[in-house]
């Protein structure tokens, strides 16, 4: 009803899917997720309304109507329906009925058994760890060149211990640095609230430290951590693997994958790898195959 604002107190087993989505999607924007990701969500339960008879109970939907429309969604709407949309909308799905069985609307999880169907994109270029060895033995040349420059491996250093984003690194300030405690680490923050949760301290390594230091003393720091612009940040980084003799063009994403690669390779939990990479755990498990992929073969 207009005016009323709707949540799980306000439906229930015999409820119709609208309602219920609506419930859903204030649920959604309560927690901050992103506009697009709303969007999409809800629109794709939506098909499932307009597939399902209006008067259709929520608690009377089971896994067989699910697969039943996801057959139809693919094989007979007549609306091409690619493998990464598909994958997409089982997420969505199961996001939905999962919600729904949490707040006690349903007793049973329809969408549960309803299987996922991941779309992995092309497997990442990696370093091994030779290369690795080698590029920072690059980088680590120009510190003790005859006009010292710690920079180059200040930044593959720092990149390739903490795994950040591009967007994450060009964001940080040394006021983001804890460096006076016994274990040292970075503060990634995010200001807008919908990214409150990517938000993680991460450890430095003593070696990054001894780096940052000498990094310092040579360049004005005072407004960014790396204060150049991220193209000339991405030419040192390809200059760097130029040198080492790296085939692939080293990048921020190679850096961060080879982070990532590390410490699977170390043994390090899963979950202090999600934790460190800020990502949700929707987006880990596709992370975590690629990880496995990229250690077997």
């Amino acid at each position: 009803m207009a005016g009323v604002s709707l949540s799980p107190a306000h439906i229930n087993q015999i409820s119709p899917l609208k309602p219920c989505i609506e419930a859903w999607r204030i649920f959604l924007d309560d927690q901050g997720r992103s506009i697009h990701t709303i969007k999409a969500f809800v629109a794709d339960v939506n098909l499932l309304a307009g597939f399902l008879s209006p008067d259709r109970q929520v608690g009377s939907i089971s896994t067989k109507d699910l697969n039943v429309f996801l057959e139809w969604m693919q094989h007979e709407r007549g609306v091409p329906c690619s493998p990464k949309t598909l994958s997409r909308r089982i997420t969505s799905l199961k996001s939905f009925f999962k919600w729904l069985n949490d707040k006690a609307v349903i007793s049973i999880d329809p969408a549960e058994r309803v299987v996922q169907k991941s779309v992995l994109s092309p497997l990442p270029a990696v370093l091994d760890r030779e290369e690795v060895a080698l590029v920072l033995d690059v980088a680590d040349k120009f510190r003790s060149a005859d006009r010292s420059d710690a920079r180059p491996y200040a930044l593959l250093k720092f990149l390739l211990d903490t795994g950040v984003k591009k967007g994450e690194l060009l964001a940080l300030s040394t006021n983001h640095l804890e460096l006076e405690v016994d274990s040292p680490f970075v503060f990634i923050r995010y200001g807008s609230p919908n990214h409150r949760y990517k938000e993680r301290k991460i450890s430095l390594t003593p070696e990054w430290i001894k780096a940052f230091y000498e990094y310092r003393a040579q360049y004005d720091l005072s407004q960014r951590l790396f204060p150049w612009s991220p193209r000339r940040l991405e030419y040192l980084l390809q200059e760097l693997g130029e040198q080492a003799g790296i085939e692939t063009q080293l990048s921020f994403l190679m850096c961060r994958w080879t982070s990532a690669l590390t410490d699977y390779l170390d043994n390090v939990e899963p979950i202090k790898i999600r934790q460190k990479l800020g990502v949700s755990e929707i987006q880990w498990r596709e992370i975590n195959m690629k990880l496995q992929k990229l250690v077997s073969g």
